[in-house]
This record gives structure tokens, sequence and C-alpha cells, in this order.
């Protein structure tokens, strides 16, 4: 029951990281967690499998769409393996509740400034903006720095941080910020998982696998599903997503 439980649960996530380019990590915790029955820090081990290799998946009709700035990504992904691999390091030090209750809070966070930015401007990152954008070689290595240690801390792919950096401190618009994300949530899961080699964890491999193909199968549906979707209302989507997990993950730690 629990392989057909992570089926279903990991299509509806790949459709999310497919139409989104993230949300693989913060939906995928908390799944494992609270729905499958898996420990915190082994959940993030397994989130990382999970989102690495549907983004990397999803990557393919991104690519073809031409939504993925692979300079930038792959300069983005590069920057932040060296903070991902302290962030790894440091979650092992933090007891299971206190990182959920973390990963909680930083979700309400980031979805009230994305969601709050979708009304401050009628499209949420003018393309005028990317050619100052790709300047700010500072503004580049502090987010991928913060993305990074993150993305390591937390156990997950860094969609939900490298989609609103992207947009608000980049210049991206939501559609090459999506595809982009995938490239560098790729990066960022595989050296997750290098940095987390020897650590002692028990996994549970069928439901993992059952999940992750479940989930790549939803990212190459959800890739082409977003074209037919205004960038603003993906935008607002995914800031009620972050929100809603946020509630659903806070409720659970504090109950």
């Amino acid at each position: 029951m629990s392989i057909i439980f992570a089926l279903i649960i990991g299509l509806l996530i790949g459709l999310v990281v497919g139409a989104l380019g993230a949300g693989g990590g913060i939906l995928s915790i908390p799944a494992l967690v609270f729905l499958l029955g898996q420990p915190p820090h082994e959940a993030s081990v397994g989130s990382l499998i999970i989102v690495g290799t549907t983004s990397l998946i999803s990557l393919i009709p991104r690519s073809m769409d031409n939504q993925v700035r692979w300079k930038e990504g792959i300069t983005f992904g590069a920057l932040s393996t060296v903070a991902t691999f302290f962030g790894s390091r440091l979650s092992l030090l933090v007891s299971a509740n206190l990182l959920m209750l973390a990963l909680g809070i930083l979700l309400a966070v980031v979805g009230i400034i994305l969601f709050r930015s979708t009304f401050k401007n009628k499209k949420p990152a003018d393309d005028s903006l990317k050619g100052k954008a790709k300047k700010s070689v500072l503004a580049l290595i502090a987010c991928a720095s913060l993305t990074g240690l993150l993305t390591g801390f937390f156990g997950v792919g860094g969609g939900f941080v490298v989609v609103p950096m992207l947009i608000l401190a980049l210049g991206f618009n939501i559609r090459d910020a999506s595809g982009t994300s995938l490239l560098v949530m790729v990066i960022s899961s595989a050296t997750g998982l290098i940095s987390r080699i020897g650590a002692d964890f028990t996994m549970e491999w069928p439901i993992i696998i059952a999940f992750a193909l479940a989930s790549m199968v939803g990212g190459l549906v959800g890739a082409p599903a977003s074209r037919k979707v205004k960038e603003n209302i993906l935008t607002r989507i995914f800031a009620l997503l972050l929100l809603g997990v946020s509630t659903g993950t806070l409720y659970s730690v504090l109950t």
C-alpha cells in the first residue's frame, strides 16, 4: 500500500516540479515524513534523489522551449556547491523537530514575499531587468550561496528558493526562472547527496524509487502544461503552494 501511495504522491509532485520548476523538495519532504512515515533526516536524503532525478527529466521539455538559461544556471549552481556542502553537514547537528520547524518558517517567509511581489508590478520580473541583473555579480554570489546553504541544510533541491531569487534578485521572468531552476536543482541535489556520503542513514529504497519514478513521469507532463498559464498566475500559484505547505508543516510540528 505504501508503494501505491508513493506512486500517487510522486506523480502529483512531479507535475508541480515540471510546471513551476520548483516545489519538489518542499512537497516531498513533508509527504515522506507525515504521509509515508519516514524520519526527517532520511526523508531529506530521499528528497534529494527524487528532486534531482525529476529536475533532470523536466529539463528536457524546458530546454526544447528555450526556457533554460544555461550559462546563468551553471554559474549559479557552481557557486552554491560550497554552501550546499556546509549546510548538509550542519543539518546533521539539528534535531528533527527543529529542522521541520525551520523549514515551515522559511517557506512562509518566501511565500509571502513572492506573493506580494505579484501585486507590485503587473509582471513580477520584467525582461528589461535582465541586463542589469546579469551585471550584478555580488547579487549572483550572495543568492547562490544562500540557496546552497538552505538546500544543503533542508535537503531540498532548492527550487523554492532559486525561483524567487532568480525573479526578485536577478530579474528573470517566471518561465526562464522555472526552467533555469531545474538546472540549478540538478547540480545542488547532486552536491547535497555527495556531501551526505558516510552518514548513517537507513533508506526504504522501494518507496524512494517508486516515488522518484512517478515524479519523473509527472515532470515530463507538467512542463508542457505550464505553457498555457500566464506568468503572473504561475508566480501566485507557487507562492500559495509555499504558504500551504508551510501551514501544514508548522501545524504538524507544533501540535
